[in-house]
């Protein structure tokens, strides 16, 4: 029995274009045709494989999270609880304000408004950043437990500040804030460490 025919276009490709999308216009905000036109195909194309708009989403978040987001990763390969903090907050300076991409943190914009019927995707978008913060008080535990920050600070707190901070640079990203002034930003977060009295 034959196969169905090739596929024409290049995935890859076609979820960037997607992703921008999605990005411009966060999940309620991006139609299929809107979709299926910045992707160059049909919506059976679409559905064929992708499976649906969700899981298009779902996978357009794993590649933001590997290619425009992938400083973050980077980040936490950093030797010290303070450099990967650092390497965050101005990694999404940076990022948030790319000439190439639109402004902000797709993470964020892609849910902020939605419909009935949207309500996995913004959960999708509140675990992705429940688990980022997660790992931040994971690494400043382990900090603590190394004794570079102080016995009495309280990881939990400090990840919820930085991740406060590194979520704001975004939506002030989207209202136009410059690189430059995202990391001033940066500057006075950073005076915020705990340090041994």
């Amino acid at each position: 029995m034959a196969g169905g025919r090739p596929r024409a276009f290049d995935v890859d490709e076609v979820l960037d274009r997607a992703l921008e999308v999605f990005w411009r216009h966060g999940y309620e905000g991006a139609g299929i045709a809107q979709l299926t036109s910045a992707m160059g195909i049909n919506p059976p194309s679409l559905y064929n494989t992708f499976g649906n708009k969700q899981e298009l989403f779902r996978q357009v978040l794993d590649r933001y999270a590997d290619g425009p987001a992938g400083y973050m990763q980077k980040a936490f390969t950093e030797p010290t609880a303070l450099q990967v903090v650092e390497a965050l907050l101005r990694g999404g300076a940076d990022a948030t304000t790319r000439p190439d991409c639109p402004p902000g943190c797709l993470t964020l914009q892609g849910g902020l408004a939605a419909a009935p019927g949207s309500e996995q995707a913004v959960a999708e978008l509140a675990r992705r950043r429940a688990a980022g913060e997660t790992a931040l008080r994971a690494r400043l535990e382990k900090a603590q437990d190394e004794g570079e920050i102080p016995a009495d600070a309280s990881p939990a707190d400090l990840a919820r500040f930085f991740a406060t901070v590194f979520q704001g640079l975004a939506v002030q990203a989207v209202g136009g804030a410059s690189s430059e002034e995202l990391h001033r930003v940066v500057d006075l977060a950073m005076k915020a460490w705990p340090t041994a009295d």
